[in-house]
């Protein structure tokens, strides 16, 4: 996936994942170190994607930022608006030759704007 012009492996995106949870959640790293028995210095080294998790860190890191794997393997916040737009334009395109899914997703649009 490229972020910003440049190719991100998948350490750097899931220790920028971590990184923004935490913060979210108001934690600083030697609270979420010690709250999942990690050292502070192998926590800050999976966020900036030097260091990749355990799994038993990972499962560690999961209950203490009280998350799912699924929530914080998902990628698709890493996308810019625009990317995200140009790729809804073009499944519109291919969405648009079937009557029947173009009717569906004109409920779940019109649905959408109630909100």
């Amino acid at each position: 996936m490229y972020i910003v012009g440049k190719l991100m492996g998948i350490k750097e995106e899931l220790g920028k994942k971590i990184k923004r949870m935490r913060i979210n959640r108001g934690l600083t790293q030697e609270q979420l170190s010690e709250a999942a028995d990690i050292s502070q210095r192998t926590l800050s080294g999976i966020e900036i994607g030097e260091n990749f998790v355990t799994a038993e860190t990972l499962d560690k890191l999961i209950k203490v930022l009280n998350t799912t794997s699924e929530e914080l393997f998902a990628t698709n916040h890493l996308r810019s608006n625009e990317e995200i737009v140009n790729e809804i334009v073009a499944n519109l395109k291919i969405i648009s030759q079937n009557s029947e899914k173009l009717d569906i997703l004109y409920n779940v649009t019109k649905g959408l704007m109630k909100e």
